[in-house]
């Protein structure tokens, strides 16, 4: 029998539409309490849609298990998933998409920079017959010229190399419908980009313009080396344009010295012995050296990518959940 302190707002008619709002978790104790609140007021309002919200907390070494846990028992609308560890983000969502039982899902981040708020005018999209709204950021407050820049530099990268449309300006904040979801759940690659994915699969999109906000408390989990890892993941996972690069390049450099040893032959036969300077011997081996050492290390990435996924280790392992 439920406890009578439980809440559940939710019509139990048959006809809504229902859709899960997904939130992946790491030390949000700060900010949940003031999403649990915004949810609730969306979810109290909403007349046409029935509504989960499921958490996936992915290590968390402060309070948010515990608010979450203590939220849940209260709202039977709510459902929780505590990886045993720190996976990462890519992975943390993962976990909720093998579990989304609706017929669509949002994906929002605990630090409030996507307003939930949107959420019944992404859905009106897909009742237009749209599968993917993505939310596009008109602006980003709160964020530096160099975060925006080099996000903008590298999604134009990955568009030229991958061959498939990415969507510029976006992040995880989106509406898929529940054939989007069912693709995902086959893609159990070990090292995920998903906003590569999301790309990937397909299926009816269209752009969803928003303002986002400045983060409500905390710090960014994000750091540029974080997002670096994430950038080559991508890279590494949709193309393989830095093998032909490097092969090019060698192919360039092999020929540029056999040029140069002609040259060489032909000063010597024609003029005699020419002792050549140190510092050109040092450039010509330091170039070489760069070329090869950059060749090996583009090997190395794809190599350690083929060598994690042949393990076949489960992407994620769950401490404790709730699910309904």
């Amino acid at each position: 029998m439920q406890s009578e302190s439980v809440v559940d707002v939710r019509n139990d008619s048959t006809n809504k539409k229902t859709v899960t709002v997904l939130v992946p978790c790491f030390n949000e104790q700060e900010s949940l309490p003031m999403l649990f609140d915004r949810m609730d007021a969306l979810i109290t309002q909403s007349k046409d849609l029935d509504y989960t919200l499921m958490f996936v907390d992915d290590g968390s070494r402060d309070n948010t298990k515990s608010l979450i846990k203590e939220y849940a028992n209260q709202h039977d609308y709510v459902e929780y998933i505590f990886l045993s560890r720190n996976f990462g983000k890519e992975k943390a969502m993962y976990a909720g998409i093998e579990n989304v039982h609706t017929d669509a899902m949002v994906i929002i981040d605990a630090d409030l920079q996507d307003p939930p708020e949107l959420i019944p005018q992404m859905a009106e999209l897909w009742r237009q017959g749209y599968d993917d709204v993505y939310a596009r950021r008109r602006s980003r407050e709160g964020e530096s010229w160099l975060k925006k820049a080099t996000s903008r530099w590298y999604y134009d990268l990955l568009q030229k190399v991958s061959g498939v449309a990415i969507q510029k300006d976006t992040g995880d904040f989106r509406l898929l419908d529940r054939k989007c979801i069912d693709a995902l759940k086959r893609l159990d690659e070990s090292e995920r980009n998903s906003k590569a994915l999301f790309s990937w699969i397909g299926f009816k999109k269209i752009e969803f313009l928003y303002d986002r906000d400045k983060r409500i408390a905390g710090k960014t989990k994000w750091n540029y080396l974080k997002l670096f890892h994430l950038a080559m993941d991508g890279i590494t996972s949709f193309t393989t344009a830095p093998l032909k690069i490097a092969t090019w390049i060698g192919s360039l450099v092999s020929v540029a010295a056999v040029i140069y040893a002609v040259v060489i032959l032909v000063r010597t036969l024609a003029w005699g012995v020419d002792v050549p300077g140190y510092a050109s011997i040092m450039v010509v081996v330091l170039i070489l050296g760069g070329v090869q050492l950059l060749s090996l290390g583009i090997i190395g990435e794809y190599l350690g990518r083929i060598f994690m996924q042949t393990k076949n280790r489960p992407v994620y392992l769950v401490q404790e959940q709730k699910i309904n």
